[in-house]
């Protein structure tokens, strides 16, 4: 198990990379005097993206945690204290929910336990039931065939004794 799971993340992590791409090196400043030559620079090779490859997507202005556009101008240090403060309410509103959450699930286990541990015990005793009913079927059986036994024992000797006091007459 532990050589499939390093063998898939290592085939991911090469994978991942093989579709990385370099960024566009950036061009080099020309001297002046190359700038006045009549040769343009060479054009870049325009890149296309393949379809099935999703592209990046420049965004030109940051978004502030309340989630409206902000300006590339240094935040204040009220308004950093601002945003910190917000960050800590959210941080601390999710680990209440999720403490919220851990208990009903906290709760929830408990009750399936309990209610595990019941059925158990009932299984139990159903288990033992039918055992019960099994060796009692079983003498059932036992005692209808020693009663057959008896009473072809009994009809054997009264017919046997018939017989002979039948051939007895006859003499």
């Amino acid at each position: 198990m532990r050589v499939v799971v390093s063998s898939l993340l290592g085939l991911s992590l090469i994978c991942s990379t093989a579709w990385a791409e370099e960024p566009a090196p950036a061009p080099a400043v020309a001297p002046a005097a190359q700038a006045t030559t009549a040769t343009p620079p060479p054009n870049p090779v325009p890149h296309t993206i393949p379809a099935n490859k999703p592209g990046i997507i420049k965004v030109a202005a940051t978004v502030n945690p309340n989630g409206q556009p902000q300006d590339a101008n240094p935040l204040t240090i009220e308004q950093l204290a601002k945003n910190k403060a917000l960050q800590d309410a959210k941080v601390k509103a999710m680990v209440k929910d999720q403490s919220v959450r851990l208990q009903q699930l906290e709760k929830a286990n408990l009750e399936a336990l309990a209610q595990n541990q019941e059925l158990q015990l009932k299984n139990d005793s159903l288990g033992v039931q039918v055992q019960v009913l099994q060796s009692e079927r079983s003498a059932q059986m036992f005692l209808y065939g020693g009663t057959t036994l008896g009473v072809g024992v009994i009809l054997g000797f009264l017919l046997a004794s018939y017989v002979y006091t039948k051939r007895r007459r006859q003499w």
